[in-house]
């Protein structure tokens, strides 16, 4: 077990003797350990090897055995004991917003509640505020906490994190006294969901800025208000964290808040090998206090001065970046010049063709892909081959009208059979510029028929993108089971594209693949899969999941003239 995992068990041993009414004493040294713990720069294995855990300021003789099992083994027979001897109810009465250890067993001791229903009931009946030290007010904050703690137990789409994070952004920069501010955090490294928003500001006034921040309107509820710290939540649950610090600490800050943990281990080894630690606050020598005055004011500053190039927020994923000498060029958005797998209102769409051309013009695109889908998604209003041949001609003749500096391309989405074969004759798949194919149905095939029917579809000569190819809806579904691997193996042999579905809900194919992938020469198409004008925004998120997947232009069709486009699809 890693450090990190050592500390939240011990802050949760902490919370579960104050539900027992321990000893404070006793509760005071877990508490203060997991502190110790956490702040501690120097390598955990290191400590234990030596023997030297005990001699950490805050770490007592009775924490050292427990952290050193926790390490070697990940268990805790204590640990274990602890949590089976409190009722489970009681242990969820902690996810409510403001309650405590103390307060849940207070609440019990004094009306007898062993779950959150129970609770509920009893806030409902105006137990609650009859409790000393609880009143009207409490009560009716545990009641709200209640009806929202399912929302606030979940993640957040990217698209719709970032829309909120954008305003407050904006908000914290035109404030006086604000020197800088930044979005940190996993929307700042582009993943597809986040937990909470992370806001980093510098500034030597710190009391403004949070009373702006937690008095936002949108704010539902402020959960804590410090300082240098607060957080907030909004309707939808989403938290979101504000840090104020030093102007001279900003750059630290930053970085510590924006890496991943596995990034931020992997940095904090490099600078105790140049002799220092690493931490929020600065770059300190060894033995030494406080943080050396180093000349550090931005994020390249401090990876120049550990001997690397500056590694952009997306790639902070402990996967490698540390052991690059370049920084590759990565996709932009702005190298985009046109995109693939729309739908018109002839299938499930909502805008016709003169709208969708509209729309991709108005984003400065040179062409459009429209691929609405086949006759086997009926909830779709899926196409048969007549009417596949009757968008085709619609196509072309919106083409010859030139009334659209937009050239657009005919295609079509076409099913992934259960057996493998499409859902549309071969003569009709030869008149459309291109084609993608996606499985819409039969979900739950055992992995080997999975892989075997989207593979057969991937070597049919008819077949130039692979749609969404797991099937996943982030928060939603869970992927189906396939073999991605061999299907990229095939995509490759057959020169067929996979794409980045750029829908905020598919995000699909996981950028975790694409780094080795597109080495190994798999061509990347980003698709919105827009069913609205709007909907072709989309292609940004899809530039984000390339951009985490290590993508350089030249290895995404997107990034390619209409002409070198009809080349590929053979036109």
């Amino acid at each position: 077990m890693d450090k990190a995992d050592i500390v939240g068990v011990l802050e949760e041993i902490a919370v579960l003797l104050e539900l027992k009414g321990e000893n404070p004493f006793k509760i005071r040294a877990y508490a203060s350990g997991a502190r110790a713990l956490e702040t501690m720069e120097a390598d955990l294995a290191v400590l234990i090897a030596e023997g030297q855990l005990g001699s950490m300021k805050g770490i007592g003789s009775a924490l050292v055995d427990k952290i050193e099992t926790l390490h070697a083994s990940g268990e805790l027979p204590f640990y274990d004991k602890l949590k089976a001897s409190i009722a489970p109810g009681l242990i969820e009465m902690l996810e409510i917003p403001g309650l405590g250890g103390k307060k849940v067993k207070r609440l019990h001791d004094a009306l007898e509640v062993e779950s959150v229903a129970a609770l509920k009931a009893a806030c409902e009946a105006g137990r609650v505020a009859g409790l000393q030290g609880f009143g009207a007010k409490s009560e009716a904050k545990i009641l709200s906490g209640i009806e929202n703690r399912a929302a606030y137990a979940k993640r957040h789409l990217w698209w719709m994190a970032n829309e909120r994070a954008v305003p407050i952004l904006e908000g914290l920069r035109r404030l006086s006294g604000v020197e800088r501010a930044e979005v940190a955090g996993s929307l700042r490294r582009l993943m597809e969901t986040v937990g909470d928003l992370d806001f980093i500001v510098a500034s030597k006034e710190p009391e403004p800025v949070m009373d702006w921040f937690t008095g936002l309107p949108e704010v539902r509820e402020v959960t804590a208000k410090g300082q240098t710290k607060s957080s907030v939540r909004f309707e939808s649950g989403l938290q979101a964290d504000l840090r104020v610090v030093p102007p001279e600490q900003f750059a630290f800050a930053l970085h510590h808040f924006t890496g991943s943990k596995e990034h931020n281990v992997a940095m904090r080894q490099r600078a105790l090998a140049a002799g220092y630690s690493l931490s929020e606050w600065g770059l300190t020598k060894k033995d030494e206090a406080e943080p050396a005055a180093l000349g550090i004011s931005t994020e390249k500053d401090l990876f120049a001065f550990l001997g690397l190039p500056e590694i952009p927020p997306e790639l902070r994923e402990g996967l490698g970046e540390l052991e690059i000498t370049e920084v590759p060029s990565l996709l932009d958005a702005g190298a985009i010049r046109g995109v693939f797998h729309n739908h018109t209102n002839a299938s499930d769409g909502r805008a016709t063709i003169e709208e969708m051309a509209a729309a991709a013009a108005a984003l400065g695109f040179e062409y459009l892909g429209l691929a609405d889908h086949s006759k086997s998604s009926v909830q779709a209003n899926g196409l048969n081959d007549a009417r596949v041949l009757k968008m085709v001609e619609s196509i072309r003749a919106f083409n010859e009208s030139g009334q659209s500096s937009v050239h657009v391309f005919a295609g079509i989405e076409c099913d992934i059979l259960p057996d493998g074969s499409l859902d549309l004759e071969d003569a009709t798949l030869a008149a459309l510029d291109y084609a993608v194919m996606s499985v819409h149905s039969a979900f739950s095939q055992p992995e080997g028929e999975m892989t075997a029917r989207v593979i057969r579809a991937i070597e049919h000569p008819a077949t130039t993108m692979l749609g969404h190819p797991t099937g996943r809806l982030l928060l939603r579904r869970e992927p189906y089971r396939i073999d991605l691997e061999k299907v990229i193996d095939a995509a490759i042999a057959n020169k067929v594209i996979i794409e980045i579905n750029a829908n905020p809900q598919r995000l699909d194919m996981d950028w975790r693949h694409w780094r080795r992938a597109a080495e190994r020469g798999l061509v990347c198409a980003i698709n919105p899969d827009a069913h609205q004008t709007s909907g072709l925004g989309y292609f940004h998120a899809g530039v984000n999941i390339a951009r985490k997947g290590w993508l350089a232009p030249a290895q995404v069709l997107n990034t390619r003239s209409a002409k070198a486009v009809k080349e590929w699809f053979g036109g």
